[in-house]
Formats: structure tokens, sequence, C-alpha cells
């Protein structure tokens, strides 16, 4: 049986061995095992890698749409204020969880692990 994808897996959130079992327990908190095939999780860690590239991708994105509805339509200051924010927070909060789950699932799929002095 061949490994599922990470890339759909990490975006599906789950487990990048079996491509059945939950990734998280939480939020953003990773399970220690797989509950479906038991796949050891705990060594698993993105840092802040996701939140990295979200800022990248989310920058890119909103700072020149934030500058041409300036220059096309000079609204007021509070509209900047009201829209950027909601659209910041919530792409960074409905991205960072497939993210976290892509670059989890890269890990496992290409074993990355830390470097250990033993």
């Amino acid at each position: 049986m061949s490994a599922p994808s990470p890339i759909l897996t990490g975006l599906a959130c789950r487990c990048p061995r079996c491509g059945r079992g939950r990734l998280f327990r939480g939020v953003l908190t990773l399970n220690e095992t797989c509950p479906a095939c038991g796949a050891d999780l705990k060594s698993a860690d993105s840092g802040d890698g996701p939140a990295v590239f979200i800022i990248m991708i989310l920058g890119a994105i909103v700072a020149p749409l934030a500058i041409w509805l300036e220059f096309a339509f000079e609204p007021p200051i509070w509209v900047h204020i009201l829209i950027w924010p909601v659209i910041v927070g919530g792409g960074a909060i409905g991205l960072l969880r497939p993210a976290k789950g892509i670059l989890v699932a890269l890990q496992f799929h290409h074993q990355a692990a830390e470097h250990r002095n033993e």
C-alpha cells in the first residue's frame, strides 16, 4: 500500500501515514498518536513555519489590495480599519491549520527530524 499524498492529507488534517485518523486533537494541537493506525506523531513539530508562510502569503495579497483600494476609491481611514484586520485575521485563522497539517505531513513523508547530538 502506498503512502497517501502529504499535501492532500495535510489539507484534510489527517494522519500522514494512513490518511484516516485525525491529525489534530484541538485547534492547533497535534495528536500524539494517530487514532486510526497508531502512528507516532509526537516528534512532528512544524514550529513557526506555517505562521511565517501565512503571513507572507497574506501580506503579498492584502498589501496590493489595500493600496489599490486607497488609490481607486480614496475611502475614509475607518474603511481600512474595518476591512483589513478582518481579512487578515480571518485568512490567518482559516489557513493556519491546513498549513500546519501540510508541513507536518511533509515532515513525516520525508522522515525529517531535529538533529540530535548523542
